[in-house]
C-alpha cells in the first residue's frame, strides 16, 4: 500500500486574538513573531489515520505539502511520528494560488508521483477553514471520495470506511485508489518518538518547483484565482448585560422567557 498524506503549515490555532495584526493595503493577516507555525491539525490527523493502516496491512507514507522553504517543519514532523519520505513544493509562481489553484499544484505533483493507492487530507485547514482541497484534488484525479472519515479497513483491494455524521455514522465501501478527508474523531495523533526525531532531521527532503511537476502557469498564482479577496477585516463584537429579577423563580424565569422570545433567541 501507498499513502500519500497532504498536509499544510498554518499559524499556533493558539495565538490570542489580539496578538494578530492586518495588513489593510495588501489584505494580509500579520502574525507575531517568535511563534512558530505548526502542521494544521485535522491534517495531523490524517498521518495519524495513515500510520495506523500502515501498521496493520504495510506500506509506505509519503507526505506532500505546498508551501516555502520553511514548509519543511510539517514534513519533518510527519517524518517523526512515523511517515516514509516527503516532498516540499516551492515556487515563485505558487504564491497567491487559491483553493482551486493549491489544489491543482498538489494535484500535478500527485501525478509525478503515481503509483498511490490512498490519498489523505484533512478535513480543511485551521487558517481559512474553506475545507474544498481535499474533494477538488479527487475531482482533477477522478477518485471515489470520502470525507469525515474515522476509521478505514482495507481488503481486496476496497475501502471499507467510517465516516462520521451529525447524528452518528455511516459506512460506505468504495475501490482503490481513494481519496478521504479526516477529522478530528480520529482520534489524538502520537506524539513524535525520539528516534522519529533523529531520523527526521537527517532526512533530505526533495523540493520540486513548477516545471519539475509540469504545471501550467496559467493556472497558478493570483491570475488563475476563482475568487477574490475583497475585504479583510476583525469583527466588532458587542456584549451587553440586562439582568433580570422577580420576585420568585417563577417569575423571574417567565420574564427571562419573555425577553429571550423579543430578541428571537426562542
Amino acid at each position: 500500500m501507498n499513502f500519500i498524506v497532504c498536509v499544510k503549515q498554518v499559524p499556533d490555532p493558539e495565538i490570542p486574538p489580539g496578538k494578530i495584526k492586518l495588513d489593510l493595503e495588501a489584505k494580509r493577516i500579520i502574525f507575531p513573531e517568535g511563534i512558530r507555525p505548526l502542521i494544521n491539525p485535522y491534517d495531523e490527523r490524517a498521518v495519524e489515520l495513515a500510520l495506523r493502516l500502515k501498521e496493520k496491512y504495510g506500506g509506505k507514507i509519503t507526505i506532500l505539502t505546498l508551501g516555502s522553504t520553511g514548509s519543511v517543519g510539517v514534513v519533518k514532523h510527519a517524518i517523526s511520528m512515523g511517515a516514509d519520505d516527503g516532498i516540499l513544493l516551492v515556487d515563485p509562481a505558487f504564491e497567491d494560488s487559491d483553493s482551486f489553484g493549491t489544489a491543482y499544484i498538489l494535484t500535478k505533483a500527485i501525478e509525478k508521483m503515481g503509483n498511490y493507492d490512498l490519498i489523505l487530507c484533512g478535513r480543511q485547514a485551521a487558517d481559512w477553514d474553506e475545507g474544498i482541497v481535499g474533494p477538488i484534488i479527487a475531482e482533477n484525479l477522478r477518485l471515489p471520495l470520502v470525507t469525515l472519515v474515522e476509521s478505514i479497513e482495507i481488503a481486496d483491494k476496497k475501502l471499507k470506511v467510517k465516516r462520521v455524521t451529525l447524528d452518528g455514522y455511516q459506512v460506505f465501501e468504495t475501490t482503490l485508489p481513494s481519496m478521504v478527508t479526516v477529522s478530528h474523531e480520529v482520534g489524538r495523533p502520537r506524539l513524535p518518538s525520539g528516534r522519529g526525531i533523529i531520523l527526521a532531521t537527517r532526512k533530505q527532503v526533495p523540493v520540486w518547483n513548477a516545471k519539475d511537476i509540469g504545471a501550467d502557469p496559467s493556472e497558478l498564482g493570483l491570475k488563475a484565482a476563482r475568487r477574490k479577496l475583497i475585504k479583510l477585516f476583525i469583527p466588532d463584537r458587542e456584549r451587553k448585560c440586562q439582568l433580570i429579577g422577580g420576585e420568585t423563580p417563577v417569575e423571574a424565569a417567565t420574564k427571562l422567557a419573555v425577553k429571550l422570545r423579543e430578541v428571537g433567541v426562542i
